[in-house]
């Protein structure tokens, strides 16, 4: 690999694309793995075939994202702990060693209640993987602002082994990234990069074309004793090419590469 922290690409930042054009994508800019969002792609569910992929781009897939979103509540099955085993066993067959998980959403109650609980016996079935949960962040419908999650957006509020630092939700929750970092502490364990203006909402811009401390953010992680990976998860949804979204996806790795290369030479260096 060619930098101390794997750089990812997340398969979601190249849709409307399926899951197997996320490993062409990720070989030909020369990203060092992949984080395979699982999703309503049937081959994003398949070891085999992710397997396959992977062998045959030569891009391993580090890291799983649980398929938490509104979209793939039915993605394996309708029950929230069996997604989550199946998301384990995923990750755990391709040598991934982190899963991203979202907190409950608020209609999940028993999901919920004993979330913490049931996290801790997932993790006991599969002690080499880092459980990661995201931070997340508020809603707004019909003019009204509403949290989705239990108990909320900030997993920190609750207290958790692993983290996964979502820049892009900073910004939609209006909270500094770096202070979430605090937060989170040895905790964390994965970055989500993508930027934000703080608008109040979702936008998974490339790193550098918002307003959120990405290269601050980026260049802190050595002093953290970060050991993880960092995964670009942006939206190209609008590219009006393959050319056009793997110049998004190149500007978005080199722009990793570049803040995360003064934290790993002082890595190198104590002295420098």
């Amino acid at each position: 690999m060619s930098s101390r922290v794997p750089v990812l690409l997340s398969s979601s930042s190249v849709f409307p694309e399926p899951t197997a054009a996320a490993f062409e994508m990720a070989a030909t800019v020369g990203y060092d793995g992949l984080e395979v969002m699982v999703w309503t792609d049937a081959v994003s569910q398949d070891a085999g075939a992710l397997k396959g992929l992977a062998d045959h781009y030569d891009v391993p897939v580090l890291s799983v994202h649980a398929p938490c979103l509104l979209v793939t509540q039915r993605v394996w099955s309708s029950d929230p702990w069996e997604r989550l085993a199946r998301a384990a066993e995923l990750a755990e067959t391709l040598g991934a060693p982190t899963v991203v998980v979202h907190p409950p959403f608020s209609w999940q109650r028993d999901y919920a209640r004993n979330f913490a609980e049931g996290l801790e016996q997932v993790r006991s079935r599969h002690p080499d993987l880092s459980f990661a949960i995201e931070n997340m962040f508020p809603v707004k419908m019909a003019g009204r602002w509403f949290v989705p999650y239990t108990p909320g957006w900030d997993p920190t509020e609750t207290g958790f082994d692993a983290y996964t630092l979502d820049l892009s939700h900073c910004a939609a929750s209006r909270i500094d990234a770096l202070e979430m970092a605090d937060k989170m502490g040895a905790g964390l364990k994965h970055v989500h990069l993508g930027d934000g203006t703080g608008e109040g909402r979702d936008e998974h811009l490339v790193p550098g074309r918002g307003n959120q401390p990405c290269a601050e953010l980026l260049r802190s992680l050595a002093g953290r004793g970060f050991t993880g990976s960092v995964a670009l998860e942006i939206n190209t949804r609008k590219a009006s090419s393959r050319a056009a979204r793997e110049a998004d996806l190149r500007e978005a790795l080199e722009f990793a590469r570049r803040h995360l290369a003064p934290a790993e030479s002082t890595l190198t260096n104590p002295r420098a």
